[in-house]
């Protein structure tokens, strides 16, 4: 007997449904699918919720020093002229970095691993490349998911069956955090 479902499907293309399902699950909170995926999905969420669980306060926070580019007030770089050559003017500002220990940089690996990017679009940009923004699924996953369920001890996600979708008469599920 396997140890995982098949789903019907290749490897490959079983391995890119299970990590875009379960990065849409971490990232929406829910998603609607079949019963099978569901079970599926729940047992690779799990794992990433329970590894940021035991991660999650797992950093230093380092001051370092960074050059700035100072800019003007329409948010434009300011030149000075230094040796007939116009040249950025830079300032140098201190700023305060969580610098991730060992464990926690490998777990972010492996998370890494199964999620996939994800890109923000805000709604009044839609279909435009400009404004958008990419989320840090790990990050989100230490510091939003994470100590939500600082105390519980597993079961981070719930299984609701809907009924049976219309085309196929597969039993749908809505799979969500808890």
């Amino acid at each position: 007997m396997a140890g995982y479902r098949k789903l019907g499907r290749t490897s490959n293309q079983r391995k890119a449904l299970l990590r875009n399902q379960v990065t849409n699950l971490l990232y929406h909170g829910k998603i609607r699918t079949t019963e099978a995926k569901a079970k599926e999905i729940r047992r690779i969420a799990e794992g990433l919720i329970a590894l940021a669980v035991k991660e999650k306060d797992n950093f230093e926070t380092v001051t370092v020093q960074a050059k700035v580019a100072r800019k003007d007030k329409d948010g434009n770089r300011v030149k000075e002229v230094v040796d007939g050559k116009k040249v950025t003017v830079y300032d140098t500002v201190e700023k305060s970095i969580k610098k991730d220990n060992p464990s926690r940089l490998h777990a972010r690996r492996q998370m890494l691993k199964v999620l996939y990017p994800v890109t923000e679009v805000p709604a009044e940009a839609a279909k435009k490349k400009a404004n958008t923004k990419s989320v840090d699924m790990p990050q989100k996953l230490f510091d939003e998911i994470a100590p939500k369920y600082a105390d519980r001890k597993g079961g981070y996600t719930r299984i609701v069956k809907i009924g049976q979708r219309k085309g196929d008469a597969a039993m749908e599920v809505l799979i969500e955090l808890v």
